[in-house]
């Protein structure tokens, strides 16, 4: 696990950081370490300068290529759902996007391996990952629907898009006492939370109903 080592973390009020802090635990974050890792990430790194002012709101946001960096919520609570299984060693993160998530994950799990198919949004995230002192995260350019099945199988794997249906090679690298989280469906999307029981056995259960990005094959250069 890493610390952030960034220079001008500090730019944006520590009121306003509280305040989003302080909405997540009212909205029914109680993992301490989830909220402590929140309160000091830097999101305003994360999106767009134009938008910086929002950075600290509870809100997605628009970050280019028709994707969105997600919620704090969402991000919150798919963190905190990943972690309840225990501590992690090998995570799968399927779209790094803004690379926001990323930053979370990397700051409470061992290892992340993180997939996105659109290359100039996980150059620019590994990037700020890298800026901001993380060193145990791998980055792939690819398909994130076929997972990253050379490194698996992972105790945890946590989906940023949404397939109609959970690809089949999700459900193979995840390890047995493993945790899925992913969002399912089109118009209308559920939050799912998938344990690997035994080499046959999954049980699936709906957190809450969700609204993102479509999970889409191929990869963008």
């Amino acid at each position: 696990m890493s610390t952030i080592s960034v220079q001008g973390i500090g730019m944006t009020s520590r009121r306003t950081r509280e305040r989003l802090i302080s909405r997540l635990a009212q909205s029914g974050i109680k993992d301490q370490r989830v909220l402590d890792v929140m309160r000091e990430m830097p999101r305003h790194l994360f999106v767009d300068e134009a938008l910086s002012h929002r950075a600290y709101e509870d809100t997605a946001l628009p970050i280019g290529y028709n994707q969105t960096i997600s919620q704090p919520y969402i991000v919150a609570k798919m963190t905190e759902a990943l972690l309840d299984g225990g501590e992690l060693q090998r995570v799968l993160e399927i779209g790094t996007g803004s690379g926001y998530q990323t930053a979370v994950l990397a700051l409470l799990v061992k290892r992340i391996f993180s997939v996105e198919r659109i290359l100039p949004l996980q150059e620019k995230g590994r990037s700020l990952i890298s800026k901001l002192g993380m060193h145990n995260v791998q980055f792939k350019h690819a398909d994130g629907g076929f997972g990253w099945p050379e490194k698996g199988p992972f105790d945890g794997i946590i989906c940023a898009a949404a397939p109609e249906q959970i690809p089949p090679e999700l459900f193979e690298q995840l390890a047995i006492g493993g945790r899925l989280i992913i969002p399912v469906g089109g118009a209308t999307q559920q939050l799912r939370l998938v344990v690997r029981q035994s080499e046959t056995e999954y049980i699936q259960s709906v957190l809450e109903g969700v609204k993102f990005v479509p999970m889409l094959s191929g990869s963008i250069r």
